[in-house]
């Protein structure tokens, strides 16, 4: 089962976007930000993450995408790929949770490796 998890907005000041979409959402830091990455949640109950990455242009990579979760990321990725989905050629780090994608009309997306059990997507 796929679900989305995060939308992932590319923006240009990492820190300036951190304050203002917190504030904007009432969202806080999940853990501290990496010099290029953020991730938001809500400050109370459910709510999709925010993930804000560090993007110098507009152009490729597209500067937004979606984050799909799945305990079942191997799994899910065949299956996408049978509805029509391609790979995208991505240079993962030796520990990357997801696998890039694109759907038919080339719109980037990930299938995020999350932990089954009670607290699946924390």
């Amino acid at each position: 089962m796929l679900k989305i998890g995060a939308v992932v907005w590319g923006v240009r000041d990492l820190q300036r976007s951190i304050r203002f979409w917190s504030a904007a959402l009432d969202y806080e830091l999940r853990r501290e930000p990496d010099v290029d990455f953020a991730i938001l949640v809500p400050k109370k109950g459910d709510g999709i993450q925010l993930s804000l990455n560090a993007a110098v242009t507009s152009e490729k990579p597209k500067r937004h995408h979606l984050d799909l979760f799945t305990p079942e990321q191997a799994k899910e990725v065949e299956r996408l790929l049978k509805l029509g989905a391609t790979r995208v050629d991505w240079r993962y780090g030796p520990e990357a949770d997801y696998v890039v994608l694109a759907d038919p009309d080339g719109n980037t997306f990930c299938v995020v490796q999350i932990p089954s059990g009670p607290h699946e997507g924390e």
